[in-house]
């Protein structure tokens, strides 16, 4: 691999990142919506984009190749899902000022996958890999105690990106093709969402101002922009980078959330996110020999 790609590579996953970051903005926007009929939105325009670029592409053959086996469809359903439960959650905790749990939910998700890796496929983890668990556990135990707070949407976004992860890799389908699958997958029932509240008289979509529907429809090329930045970038930079640089968009969530957002930041949440960001430190660290 060349410098040149590398470079490129990197500018591209460095993108991918900060777009998944900043996107917490584009949630504050449409926090008006009902979060489920926002989600209901993203399937629906991510569908149109994503139709588009295969068209575009001409990646047909490789859909096409993807439907035809039972067991990839199988998983993809699974992690439709997963995807979809993730994705509501998100756009809960930024519609409702908990920004800071999903941040501190994307920041446990490299070491939930450590876990899985652990518990489903019998990957054999190092020392240094047990202490980071072991470290994030001891942060979440001491938010739970400390902070008297369960923190269910961390533990959710970083549970189902994990679980959804992992199904995405034993369904060995590329990811345009498989995020295309998947809110295929989806569309009937958010479709179906969207008429039952066209039909009661609580749709936001064309109820309200020109700017809110375009706001809505913008979630689909929302979705896909940085699903191909990170589609570059894997291509051309080695997996131990990539796994580096997802630590971007929680920092990004993180300080939105604080410095922008004024989102409650007390003493005993400084120390949970203190321990885990260590544990982290300890992981990161370990990706790097």
């Amino acid at each position: 691999m060349t410098a040149s790609e590398t470079r490129s590579g990197l500018a591209f996953g460095v993108g991918a990142y900060v777009f998944w970051g900043v996107v917490a903005i584009y949630f504050r926007f449409v926090r008006s919506v009902a979060p489920l009929e926002i989600l209901a939105h993203r399937i629906v325009w991510s569908v149109v984009v994503l139709v588009l670029i295969v068209a575009i592409s001409r990646r047909w053959a490789l859909l096409r190749g993807a439907i035809r086996v039972p067991r990839s469809v199988g998983l993809l359903f699974i992690s439709s899902i997963l995807i979809a439960v993730n994705w509501l959650v998100f756009i809960y905790a930024v519609t409702t000022d908990h920004l800071v749990d999903a941040s501190l939910g994307y920041f446990l998700n490299p070491l939930v996958n450590v876990l899985l890796g652990f518990l489903v496929l019998h990957e054999k983890l190092r020392r240094i890999e047990w202490v980071s668990v072991g470290i994030a556990a001891v942060g979440v135990t001491w938010l739970i105690a400390g902070a008297g707070v369960f923190p269910w949407i961390s533990l959710v976004l970083a549970i189902t990106f994990a679980l959804y992860g992992l199904t995405r890799k034993v369904a060995g389908v590329t990811s345009i093709e498989a995020l295309t699958i998947e809110t295929a997958i989806l569309l009937p029932i958010a479709g179906a969402y969207l008429a039952h509240r066209a039909a009661d008289g609580t749709l936001a979509f064309t109820n309200h101002s020109t700017g809110l529907d375009l706001l809505l429809i913008a979630a689909g090329p929302l979705t896909a922009i940085p699903l191909l930045l990170f589609a570059s970038a894997v291509r051309r930079l080695r997996l131990a980078t990539v796994g580096l640089l997802q630590y971007i968009s929680p920092t990004i969530q993180f300080v939105l959330a604080v410095a922008i957002f004024h989102e409650p930041f007390g003493k005993e949440r400084l120390i949970a996110f203190a321990i885990i960001w260590t544990a982290i430190a300890i992981y990161a660290s370990a990706q790097r020999r």
